[in-house]
């Protein structure tokens, strides 16, 4: 019994740092909302809702989040999202981490292959007086292996709201960001 009582406070005070979900991405159909009020740490950001949709409740994996900017914050990120597609479209196509030397290969004098895996492409449209930005990308050696981040954005009462959804599909991402968008 002291378990149980134990458990539940825990959960109890877990409960405020979880979102109030999206009501048109609802738990009954598998979308769940994650603790965005833990992971995220930085001045000028304010997470309100993230939710994902794991495999074995969804046939297309998904996520979904809502955040708002304020100040400094807002600025650069406004700045950064309406800048140059096709710039935006070599940022995302940079690796996250440069590759690590291989130390077990002799050194080699042939040059190494840069070349990006996978192409990417960056398209604006309009979400019910919003700003949308479409970001697609596609492996070049794995058929049919490719992704989508949907983002709208605008301001609302001083600050910069931002919808963000991730899927396998452009339809389902804006799809998912349009929900996310709607709950603000």
């Amino acid at each position: 019994m002291v378990a149980l009582l134990a458990g539940l406070c825990l959960l109890a005070a877990c409960t405020n740092q979880f979102g109030a979900g999206f009501a048109e991405l609802p738990a009954d159909r598998g979308w769940q909302p994650l603790p965005i009020g833990d992971w995220v740490l930085n001045d000028g950001i304010e997470p309100r809702t993230i939710v994902y949709c794991p495999r074995e409740h969804c046939a297309h994996q998904a996520i979904a989040a809502l955040i708002s900017f304020d100040g400094k914050r807002a600025d650069e990120m406004e700045r950064a999202l309406a800048s140059d597609p096709a710039r935006l479209a070599r940022e995302f196509a940079k690796p996250t981490t440069p590759p690590k030397p291989d130390k077990t290969k002799a050194k080699s004098t042939a040059p190494k292959d840069t070349a990006p895996k996978s192409t990417t492409s960056v398209s604006r449209y309009d979400e019910d007086g919003a700003k949308g930005l479409l970001v697609e990308i596609r492996a070049k050696d794995a058929a049919g292996k490719h992704a989508a981040t949907a983002i709208v954005y605008g301001r609302d009462a001083g600050k910069l709201t931002i919808a963000v959804a991730v899927s396998d599909e452009a339809d389902r991402a804006r799809s998912y960001a349009r929900s996310a968008w709607n709950s603000r």
